[in-house]
C-alpha cells in the first residue's frame, strides 16, 4: 500500500471531509427545505429549484475560475488564473496538513451557500433565467473578490488589515445579506405585500430546514480551522451555545411582544446565532459566545419585524434581518470577544479598540462592496434577460409557470 504523502494528517483530512459534508448539507437540503417551507405552496418547487441550480451552476464555476479568482495569492481585491481548472490541484498537492482537493472542495461548499442564501430576499418573483445569470456574475466579481481579499492570505486587503473572521461573517454573511437586500429594493415588492398576509405553506419543512443548518454549522465553523484540533473543539462549543443564546433571546422577544413564541421564530432565532458566532467561532469562549448569541437573538429579531416594517422593503424571508444584521453584530462583536472574556486574545500590540475598529472597517467595505456590486450586476441582468416575472406569473406561482410542475398533487 502506498504511504502517506509527507506532511499529510490523516486526522485532520478525515475530519475535513466530513466537514465538507457537513457545510454542503447545509445548502442541500438544509436552506432548500428552509426556503421551501417559508414560501408559499405554489413556489415552493420554485425555490427547491434555485438551490439545487446555484449548486452546480457554482460547483462548475469553482473549477474554471472561481477558486483561482478566490486563493490563487496574487493580487489585492482578486485573484490572478494561475489556478483557473483547477491547475495545479493534484493527488500530492497540499494545503497546511490537508490535500488540496479537499480544501478546495470545502471552500466550495461555502462559495455555493453564499448565493443561496440571497434566493430567500427575492423568493416569489425572480426569473429564473435572472437567477442563473445573477449568480453567474455575482459569484465572479463580488464573491469571489471577498474570498480572496479576506481569507487568501498576505497582500489581500483586509487580511494585511487585520480582520478577525474565521468562518465568513462578511464573506458570507453580510455579503449574501446586502446582496438579498439589494435585490429585494431593485426588483421591488411581491404583489400584494405589505397588504396581503403570506404565510409560510409548510413550518415542519422550515423547522426541519433549519435544524438541519444547526447541525452542519458545526461543519462550517469547526471545519474553518482546517485540522482536528483544540480550536475546532472550541469552535463547536462555542457555535452551540451561541445559538441556543439567540434561539431563546429571540424567542423571549417574540412572546414580549406577540404574546406567543413561534416554532417559527425559535428557529430562526437559532439561525441568528450561528451566522453571528461564525466570524468569531475560530477566537471566542463559550462567555463571549453567550453575549454574541443574545445580542444577535434580540437585534435580529427588531431588525425582522420592527425595521422591516418601518422602512417597507419586501425581503421575503428575512436574509437581510437575519444575514446582514447578524452578520454584522458577530463580526464587530468578534474584536470585543477575542480580547475578552475567554477569548483566544489578539495579535501582539493590537488593543480591543483597534481590533473592533478593524471590524468596523471591515464590515463597511464590505457592505460597499456587496450593495454596490450587487446594484450594478441586476441592472445588467434587468437590461437584457429582465429580472422579474410578469403579474400572472407571480399569481400562478413560479413552480407552474416557470417549471411546469406541482410540488403536490392531490
Amino acid at each position: 500500500m502506498k504511504d502517506a504523502l509527507p506532511g499529510i494528517d490523516s486526522g485532520d483530512t478525515a475530519w475535513m471531509i466530513v466537514a465538507t459534508v457537513l457545510v454542503l448539507l447545509m445548502t442541500l437540503p438544509g436552506l432548500a427545505l428552509l426556503y421551501a417551507g417559508m414560501v408559499r405552496v405554489k413556489n415552493t418547487l420554485s425555490v427547491l429549484m434555485q438551490c439545487f441550480a446555484i449548486a452546480a451552476l457554482v460547483s462548475v464555476l469553482w473549477v474554471l475560475n472561481g477558486y483561482s479568482l478566490a486563493f490563487d495569492t496574487t493580487g489585492v481585491f482578486i485573484g490572478g488564473f494561475g489556478k483557473a481548472f483547477m491547475k495545479g490541484v493534484t493527488v500530492d498537492s497540499l494545503v497546511a496538513t490537508i490535500p488540496e482537493s479537499v480544501f478546495a472542495m470545502f471552500q466550495l461548499t461555502f462559495a455555493i451557500i453564499t448565493p443561496a442564501l440571497t434566493v430567500g430576499a427575492f423568493a416569489e418573483r425572480m426569473k429564473f433565467a435572472a437567477l442563473i445569470a445573477f449568480t453567474t456574475l455575482w459569484f465572479t466579481f463580488v464573491y469571489a473578490p471577498m474570498a480572496h481579499m479576506v481569507w487568501s492570505g498576505p497582500g489581500a486587503l483586509m487580511w494585511d488589515w487585520g480582520i478577525l473572521d474565521f468562518a465568513g461573517g462578511t464573506v458570507v454573511h453580510v455579503n449574501a445579506g446586502i446582496a438579498g437586500l439589494t435585490a429585494a429594493l431593485v426588483i421591488g415588492r411581491r404583489h400584494g405585500y405589505p397588504e396581503a398576509v403570506i404565510p409560510p405553506h409548510n413550518v415542519p419543512f422550515a423547522l426541519v430546514g433549519a435544524a438541519l443548518l444547526w447541525v452542519g454549522w458545526f461543519g462550517f465553523n469547526a471545519g474553518s480551522a482546517l485540522a482536528a484540533n483544540g480550536t475546532a473543539g472550541m469552535a463547536i462549543l462555542v457555535t452551540q451555545v451561541a445559538t441556543a443564546a439567540a434561539a431563546l433571546a429571540w424567542m423571549i422577544c417574540e412572546w414580549v411582544a406577540h404574546r406567543k413564541p413561534s416554532a417559527l421564530g425559535v428557529a430562526t432565532g437559532a439561525i441568528a446565532g450561528l451566522v453571528a458566532i461564525t466570524p468569531a467561532s475560530g477566537t471566542a469562549g463559550p462567555a463571549g459566545a453567550l453575549l454574541i448569541g443574545v445580542t444577535a437573538g434580540a437585534l435580529c429579531f427588531l431588525a425582522a419585524t420592527r425595521l422591516k416594517r418601518l422602512l417597507g422593503y419586501d425581503d421575503s424571508l428575512d436574509v437581510f434581518g437575519v444575514h446582514a444584521i447578524g452578520g454584522i453584530v458577530g463580526a464587530i462583536m468578534t474584536g470585543i470577544t477575542a480580547g475578552a472574556l475567554g477569548g483566544v486574545g489578539l495579535a501582539e500590540g493590537v488593543t480591543i479598540g483597534a481590533q473592533v475598529w478593524i471590524q468596523v472597517k471591515s464590515v463597511l467595505f464590505t457592505v460597499a462592496w456587496s450593495g454596490i456590486g450587487t446594484f450594478l450586476i441586476l441592472k445588467l441582468v434587468g437590461a437584457t434577460v429582465g429580472l422579474r416575472v410578469s403579474r400572472e406569473q407571480e399569481v400562478e406561482g413560479l413552480d407552474l409557470a416557470l417549471h411546469d410542475e406541482r410540488a403536490y398533487n392531490l
